[in-house]
C-alpha cells in the first residue's frame, strides 16, 4: 500500500509530502530535422564558483525599458506536432499548459531523476512530466498562490493514488520560486551539492487567476484593485494609483507597460483621486476605456487597458527583480546537464530571461550579438530528437538551446489563443 503523510506546518511556508505512484502512457511527437546552427567561441575560462552571479553596479533590466516601435516579429516555431489529445488530457480547472509537448522534449532527458517546477498552477506540466519519468526519485512544485497550489496538490495525489511508485518523494510548497535554495536545502541538504535534473517556470497567469474577478487581473471583470500573486502580501494596485506620486504612476506605465500614451493616462489616473480614487477594475478599465476613445473601436482600448494592468501587476509584485534572482538561483540548483526552461508571456521577461541566460554561460564578448552563428554540431549538446532546438549558443557554463525564443505551434495557437505570446527559451549547464 502506498503511504500518505502530511508533514506539519512552518512558520515561513507548509509542504505536503506524499509517496505515492502512477501508471503512464505518453504520445510523443513525431522528430523534425531542422538545420542546426551554433556558437561556440568564447574566451579562456576564468575560476569557476559555487555562484555565478558576480556583484554589479549595473542598473536592472527593470529599469530604462521604455517601448521601442518595432521591427516586424520574428517567430521560431518548435517543428514538434501538436498533440490535441494530449493538450486535453492535462487541461484542468479551465487552464491549459502551454507548449506542453515542447516542454515534454525539453526534458526528455536519459535520465530524469528529479524535477522541480516553481510555478505549479494546475499542475498540467507537472503532472505530463510525472507520467513521463517513470525514474523519477524527487518532485517538487511550489506557487506563491494557496489557492492554486490547493488544486494543484489534489491533482497529483491523484494521478499517484495507484501505489505504484512507492519510490517518488513528491512535496508541494506555498512559496515563491525566488526561494527555491531555501526550499531544497530543507528538503534535503545534499540537493544543493548535487543538483537537480530539472527545473521550470512558467510566468503566465492562470485562468484560475483571470478568471477570478476578486484577484483583480481581469480588465473585463469588476473586482478589487488587487493583483497580488502571493494573498500575504502587502501592496496594492489601488495604492499604486490612489497614493503614489504621480512620476512613479507614470514610471510604471511607461516602464512595466511600455505604454505610448503614458503621460496622457497618468494625469487622468491622478485626476481620478479628485473624485475619490480608483477602487475596483471596472473604474479602471472605464478611465482607459474614454480615455483611449480617439484611437477608436473596442480593441484599441482593451490592448491599452492589458499594458495599463500589466504594468501595475509587474509593480505590485515586484515581477521582473524576482525573475532575475530566481533565474540566476535556479541556475545554482541545476545538476551537471540538468536543465531549466522559461515560458514567458511579454517582452519585459523574455529580455531578462535572454539577458540573464548570456550573463550565465559567459559567452565571448558580443558574440551574443551576431546573427551568423559558426555551423558546430556537438552530440554532447544536441541530438536529432530536439526539433525544438534550431540555434544554440555554447558559453563556459552552459548551453541554451534557443538562441531565439521557440513559439507555439500554428496548431496551438488556433486552440488556445491565450498562448500566441508564449515564448520559451532552455539553458542547460555544464
Amino acid at each position: 500500500m502506498a503511504a500518505t503523510r502530511l508533514f506539519s506546518h512552518h512558520s515561513a511556508f507548509h509542504e505536503t509530502f506524499f509517496i505515492l505512484p502512477f501508471l503512464l502512457r505518453l504520445h510523443t511527437a513525431g522528430a523534425f530535422k531542422p538545420r542546426l546552427t551554433v556558437s561556440s567561441s568564447f574566451p579562456p575560462s576564468p575560476r569557476r564558483g559555487a555562484n555565478l552571479r558576480k556583484a554589479s553596479n549595473k542598473p536592472s533590466p527593470s529599469r530604462n525599458l521604455a517601448f521601442s516601435p518595432g521591427r516586424p516579429k520574428r517567430r521560431t516555431r518548435s517543428g514538434v506536432d501538436f498533440d490535441r489529445d494530449l493538450y486535453r488530457r492535462y487541461t484542468a480547472y479551465g487552464h491549459a499548459p502551454v507548449m506542453l509537448t515542447e516542454v515534454l522534449e525539453v526534458f526528455a532527458l536519459p535520465r530524469l531523476r528529479s524535477f522541480v517546477d516553481c510555478t505549479l498552477g494546475a499542475a498540467g506540466h507537472s503532472s505530463a512530466i510525472i507520467e513521463a519519468h517513470r525514474e523519477l526519485e524527487l518532485f517538487v512544485g511550489l506557487d506563491v498562490d494557496p489557492l492554486a497550489l490547493d488544486k494543484s496538490r489534489a491533482r497529483i495525489e491523484a494521478l499517484l493514488s495507484d501505489g505504484s511508485r512507492d519510490e517518488l518523494r513528491a512535496y508541494t510548497h506555498v512559496r515563491n520560486f525566488k526561494y527555491i535554495k531555501a526550499v531544497l536545502d530543507g528538503i534535503d541538504e545534499n540537493l544543493l551539492s548535487e543538483g537537480v535534473d530539472g527545473i521550470f517556470l512558467d510566468l503566465g497567469l492562470s485562468s484560475m487567476q483571470v478568471d477570478h474577478a476578486e484577484r483583480g487581473f481581469s480588465i473585463l471583470g469588476d473586482g478589487p484593485l488587487d493583483m497580488r500573486m502571493d494573498p500575504k502580501g502587502t501592496l496594492k494596485a489601488k495604492d499604486i494609483i490612489n497614493s503614489w506620486p504621480e512620476t512613479e504612476v507614470g514610471r510604471i506605465l511607461r516602464d512595466y507597460g511600455e505604454e505610448n500614451n503614458w503621460r496622457f493616462l497618468q494625469e487622468k489616473i491622478v485626476n481620478a483621486r479628485k473624485g475619490g480614487g480608483l477602487h475596483t477594475t471596472g473604474e479602471l478599465s472605464d478611465l482607459v476605456r474614454k480615455a483611449s476613445a480617439r484611437s477608436g473601436g473596442r480593441q484599441g482600448w482593451i490592448k491599452t487597458a492589458t499594458r495599463v494592468f500589466q504594468a501595475l501587476r509587474i509593480a505590485v509584485n515586484d515581477e521582473l527583480q524576482t525573475l532575475e534572482n530566481a533565474i540566476y538561483a535556479c541556475f545554482d540548483c541545476l545538476s551537471s546537464g540538468g536543465r531549466l526552461a522559461v515560458i514567458s508571456f511579454h517582452s519585459l521577461e523574455d529580455r531578462i530571461v535572454k539577458k540573464t541566460f548570456l550573463e550565465l554561460i559567459e559567452v565571448g564578448e558580443g558574440q551574443e550579438d551576431k546573427d551568423d552563428f559558426t555551423l558546430y554540431k556537438n552530440d554532447k549538446f544536441v541530438t536529432e530528437e530536439q526539433s525544438w532546438s534550431k540555434q544554440i549558443v555554447v558559453g563556459r557554463n552552459g548551453v541554451i538551446f534557443t538562441k531565439r525564443p521557440i513559439t507555439p505551434c500554428e496548431d496551438e495557437e488556433r486552440t488556445s489563443r491565450r498562448c500566441r505570446s508564449a515564448k520559451l527559451r532552455v539553458i542547460q549547464k555544464h
